[in-house]
């Protein structure tokens, strides 16, 4: 296929005939790399009428550039950039009338993102990865995923596939959620208390906007979830952070003014922590106590393979005062981006109407194959085959961990995908990470997780997600060298 023959474009009242403008047009767009080897331009007829010139003008401009070497002519197929053609220039000059904006000034304030994970975007290719929330290939049902996207295409849901909700969701969607998701918590809500969501940070997100503002306070786990302590900066709330312990988030410790509580109960992010149910009571009446709403993110309640989950802490909540997110990001893949929130109405209101603002609704398309794959039991499918398979990962790396003397600070009493961490005092653990990259092994450090300046560097987190159980205790092994090798013991 030809470049197409909008990209070209003649500078008005530049100097030279215009066959000579072409050609420089021509050239310096393969020199500044825009243009490729072995490119199709635009038929000399096509690109006379859109720069309306004469036909002999472009096919001479043409025939100078295949000269030069720049351009291949082929017989019946049209003109080429050459295989010969000048590689880009390494640092191409800019423009005439380049920018001079100062964008310091330009930019009221700076926004700030812990999104961007500490591993490469290629971590797949590492032998070791113990990286966390990536999509394993071996565990997900990439045949039924295919055969409901390509459902969700057909004509039967034409409609649902091409139409602009607006402000609305696919309502099977919301019906399996309502009628099989939300139930298995122990919540009942209303097609109306329900919103869809570009996955839980998305959640977090719109509730954090909806719920807060510069004269409010938020309270939030340490160590915590990273993108959310970003999305409260950039809010410009107050935001408390509290220590957490091995049930959890302690109401105990909560400051007595506060307006949003954020809590991760069912695996705490990152610990893995379980909050008990008297501790949930408990919370929601410290809550209520202080007038506060809580945001309830029912991080990877799925992967409770060792013992059942507990009730979500919304099932609990008798005045609806509990915010719900939920995802199925984390089974499936991470790129799905679909979660939803559950909370009163006044509440999804006002939530829909800044989520379509901002992007009206997520795929259509996507919320229909999502639908397809749940109704047709294609997800509890996968997530009992994700938790035999997380099952025997976690007793290999687990034994393995005990072998090599490594200390567990976390692991979650109900099962999970990772183990939290923590390396003797004086060890620098995002150190000990970047060397393990040479090694071939993918760690999380633990730094990002904490609030405060003072945030302690010997804490890490170690997932068994995305790496085969016959490599966890080798790669387990190499930790522990890099971390003696790192204190010196």
């Amino acid at each position: 296929m030809a470049v197409p023959v909008e990209t070209f474009f003649l500078t008005p009242n530049a100097q030279g005939t215009l066959q000579a403008q072409i050609q420089q047009m021509i050239a310096s767009a393969i020199l500044s790399g825009r243009l490729r080897r072995g490119e199709k331009l635009p038929s000399s007829r096509k690109l006379a009428t859109h720069l309306g010139v004469s036909r002999l003008t472009v096919t001479l401009a043409y025939t100078e550039l295949q000269v030069s070497d720049y351009l291949q002519s082929r017989d019946r197929s049209g003109y080429y950039v050459s295989d010969n053609a000048p590689e880009p220039l390494p640092d191409p000059t800019p423009p005439e009338g380049a920018s001079t904006v100062d964008w310091d000034a330009a930019l009221p304030k700076q926004l700030t993102s812990s999104v961007v994970p500490g591993r490469p975007s290629d971590w797949a290719r590492y032998r070791f990865p113990f990286v966390y929330g990536q999509a394993d290939p071996t565990l997900f049902d990439h045949a039924h995923w295919r055969l409901c996207a390509l459902q969700a295409l057909g004509q039967k849901d034409f409609t649902a596939l091409t139409t602009d909700y607006y402000d609305q969701d696919d309502p099977e969607l919301i019906e399996f959620i309502l009628r099989h998701s939300l139930p298995r918590r122990g919540i009942s809500a209303r097609p109306q208390e329900v919103l869809i969501t570009m996955g839980a940070q998305n959640a977090l997100w719109l509730a954090a906007q909806v719920l807060l503002d510069g004269n409010r306070r938020a309270v939030v786990e340490n160590p915590g979830y990273p993108p959310l302590k970003d999305t409260l900066a950039q809010i410009g709330c107050h935001v408390t952070p509290v220590d957490v312990d091995a049930d959890g988030l302690p109401p105990e410790a909560l400051p007595d003014q506060c307006n949003v509580i954020f809590t991760t109960p069912s695996h705490q992010c990152p610990t893995s922590a379980t909050m008990p149910v008297a501790r949930r009571k408990a919370l929601l009446a410290a809550a209520r106590d202080r007038g506060a709403l809580v945001v309830e993110d029912d991080y990877e309640f799925e992967m409770s393979f060792l013992t059942p989950a507990l009730p979500a802490l919304k099932s609990l909540d008798g005045d609806g005062r509990v915010i719900y997110v939920g995802s199925f990001s984390k089974v499936l893949f991470p790129g799905l981006r679909l979660g939803y929130l559950v909370g009163p109405e006044p509440f999804i209101r006002q939530a829909r109407a800044l989520r379509a603002t901002v992007l009206r609704h997520p795929p259509g398309h996507i919320q229909r194959t999502a639908a397809y794959f749940l109704r047709l039991g294609h997800y509890d499918a996968q997530i009992k085959r994700m938790s035999r398979l997380l099952a025997e990962r976690r007793a290999v790396m687990q034994a393995a961990l005990l072998d090599h003397g490594l200390s567990i600070a976390g692991s979650g009493s109900f099962g999970g995908s990772s183990f939290w961490m923590q390396a003797p005092e004086g060890a620098d653990m995002e150190q000990v990470r970047q060397h393990l990259l040479h090694d071939g092994v993918l760690i999380e450090s633990g730094n990002r997780f904490f609030s405060g300046a003072q945030a302690p560097r010997n804490h890490y987190r170690l997932a068994y997600s995305s790496i085969p159980s016959d490599r966890i205790t080798e790669g387990v092994a190499r930790i522990a060298a890099a971390i003696a090798a790192n204190t010196g013991a």
